[in-house]
């Protein structure tokens, strides 16, 4: 029996794709969130990497106001309180990306290899990918 899961292939600061594969990072702050229901949550590590470095489930996606979010995940957002009021600025309502388990690739992985008309994304791309199940 063949499955279609959603992925989606998220573009994050090479600084914050360091601290989520550590484990320092356990939220991801987004002002946009995926329509569909996603499985995993490929991390391109942007430029200049450029590269796919790993991936994580989601726990849970929590939506609020951005004082409200940082009052919850400011202990685990891998943030400084200027930048993330900065990315927030002018938007009224946030979302915390509550990261479940993160696997690190052995090796980092190019992006054409997931698909093959790459083009950097600005947030996130959906990535859909055939699963057997036996």
């Amino acid at each position: 029996m063949r499955n279609i899961s959603t992925d989606v292939i998220l573009s994050i600061k090479p600084i914050y794709a360091i601290s989520i594969l550590s484990g320092g990072k356990k939220v991801e702050f987004r002002k946009k969130i995926f329509k569909k229901s996603v499985g995993r949550v490929y991390i391109y590590s942007s430029s200049p990497k450029k590269m796919i470095v790993g991936y994580f489930t989601i726990q849970i996606i929590v939506e609020d106001t951005p004082s409200n979010l940082w009052k919850k995940f400011n202990a685990v957002g891998g943030i400084d309180k200027d930048s993330f009021f900065e990315y927030f600025k002018d938007t009224n309502t946030g979302f915390s990306i509550v990261i479940n388990k993160v696997v690190k690739f052995d090796e980092e992985k190019d992006p054409i290899d997931f698909l093959e008309n790459f083009t950097a994304p600005q947030s996130y791309i959906y990535l859909e990918r055939n699963t057997n199940n036996s």
